[in-house]
């Protein structure tokens, strides 16, 4: 049993997030579901947006290292889209991590250090969504996932993003349960 921690995208704590963090519970393993946005939701990922530009990027960060205060440091750190900036930097930067799910968005590791020797990391988008690889994201994840010990990159095949998030129009069911897939496979690994 791995425990997780699972960032939210732009649009906020949606019940699509809530329910892929259940489908990780349901395979045994103890998931964390902090809303970065204190309750907020958001119809698109426009308004979501606008709301991450007025509490500002940093303070999304800060909420997330906030979130995983009193937490085990052995801990597997999910984000999807915007969530990726806080599961990131507390997988290069909070001792203990034992893996990292990157979804529908990257960074470049350099952005918050380097990465772990020995951090298993996984990076999971469409290969033709205009943000992941139309904002560079898939450059950024290709660079983090060879130059880290055990990484893996997984391209899905359309132009969706946050398809993994089942309460979105965007959702891909069959890309989505690949990549539930992949991630309970890295889990049993943990």
């Amino acid at each position: 049993m791995a425990e997780v921690v699972v960032f939210h995208h732009v649009q906020g704590l949606t019940p699509g997030v809530v329910a892929l963090a259940d489908e990780l519970r349901a395979a045994g393993h103890r998931v964390h579901t902090p809303d970065l946005f204190e309750g907020r939701t958001f119809a698109s990922i426009d308004e979501g947006t606008a709301h991450v530009q007025q509490i500002g990027t940093r303070e999304v960060v800060e909420r997330g290292t906030r979130a995983v205060e009193g937490l085990p440091a052995e801990l597997v750190y999910a984000g999807f889209s915007l969530g990726v900036l806080p599961a990131q930097d507390l997988a290069q930067n909070r001792p203990g991590a034992r893996a990292a799910v990157l979804c529908h968005a990257c960074v470049p590791a350099s952005v918050f250090g380097s990465w772990p020797a020995g951090v298993p990391v996984q990076v999971h988008g469409m290969d033709a969504d205009p943000y992941f690889v139309g904002e560079g994201d898939v450059d950024a994840a290709r660079a983090l996932v060879a130059g880290a010990d055990d990484g893996e990159l997984f391209l899905y095949p359309g132009d969706r993003h946050c398809f993994a998030d089942s309460s979105l129009p965007s959702h891909d069911p069959a890309a989505a349960a690949l990549l539930i897939g992949r991630v309970l496979d890295l889990l049993a690994r943990c």
